[in-house]
C-alpha cells in the first residue's frame, strides 16, 4: 500500500479527498460517483467541443452501472446474448460495471505538446506504478493497449482525440463481477481473460485507491500542486 509520505506530491488532501480538486497547473479532478455511461459520454463530448486553448484539463473518476459499449467497427457476433444493455460508441467493445474505477482524461494534447501514443504510454505507466505500489507486477502487451497481470487484463485503455484534445480514458478492475467479460470477444483479442485487484489480494478503500491514482497521474503528467 502507498505510504502517506511515499511521494513528494503527497501534499494534497491526504485526510479529506474532496469531490472536486483544482491543481495549480490547469487540472481539475472530479470524483463523480456512479454515473450512467450515456450521460457521461454526452458530457465528455460537450466538454471537448466547447473547450478552448485556456480551458483547464480535467480528470473524471467514476463508476458506471453495468453496460457494454461497442464501436461501429465491432461485428454483431462480438457480443454474446446478455441482459446487460449495449451502447454504441466510438470505441472498441468493452464492459463497465460497479467495482471498476473509470478514469476519463480530458486533456489538451496540443498544449501539452504530446500525442496519442505518448498519452497511452503515460496512462499505462500510471497503472503499472499503481499496481507496483500494491506489490503487483503490471505489464504492457505489444499491440494491445492496457495493463496485464500474468497475461490477464486488469486495465483497459480507450481514447479519442477531437480538436487536439483527448476524451475517454482507462478503466481499472477493482472489486467487481467479472462474468460479463465472458460474453465479450474484444475486437482482435478473442479469449482474452480479465482479472482484478480483489482476486490479486488487494482491497484498498475506494477513496484511497482514487487518491493513489491521482497522485501518480499528477506526477506522471507533471502537474503541480
Amino acid at each position: 500500500m502507498f505510504s502517506k509520505h511515499s511521494d513528494p506530491r503527497d501534499g494534497f488532501d491526504l485526510v479529506d479527498f474532496p469531490r472536486e480538486y483544482r491543481f495549480q497547473e490547469a487540472l481539475i479532478v472530479r470524483r463523480n460517483g456512479v454515473v450512467p455511461y450515456e450521460e457521461t459520454l454526452d458530457r465528455m463530448r460537450l466538454f471537448t467541443e466547447g473547450r478552448n486553448s485556456s480551458t483547464e484539463d480535467e480528470l473524471w473518476l467514476l463508476q458506471h452501472p453495468p453496460v457494454y459499449t461497442r464501436g461501429m467497427s465491432c461485428s454483431s457476433t462480438t457480443l454474446q446474448p446478455s441482459q446487460v444493455p449495449v451502447v454504441k460508441t466510438d470505441r472498441q467493445i468493452t464492459y463497465h460495471g460497479p467495482g471498476q474505477l473509470v478514469c476519463y482524461v480530458l486533456l489538451d494534447l496540443k498544449r501539452r505538446h504530446t500525442g496519442i501514443k505518448q498519452l497511452v504510454n503515460d496512462l499505462e505507466q500510471v497503472v503499472i506504478d499503481l499496481l507496483s505500489g500494491y506489490g503487483i507486477k503490471g505489464e504492457r502487451r505489444e499491440r494491445a493497449p492496457g495493463v496485464y497481470v500474468i497475461k490477464k487484463k486488469i486495465a483497459a485503455l480507450g481514447l479519442r482525440v477531437r480538436k487536439g484534445c483527448s476524451y475517454h480514458g482507462l478503466s481499472l478492475n477493482v472489486d467487481m463481477d467479472l462474468s460479463p467479460f465472458d460474453n465479450i470477444d474484444p475486437c482482435g483479442f478473442k479469449g482474452l481473460q480479465a482479472t482484478q485487484l480483489r482476486d490479486l489480494g488487494v482491497t484498498p478503500s475506494w477513496v484511497d485507491l482514487e487518491r493513489d491514482l491521482v497522485k501518480l497521474f499528477v506526477r506522471t503528467f507533471s502537474y503541480t500542486i
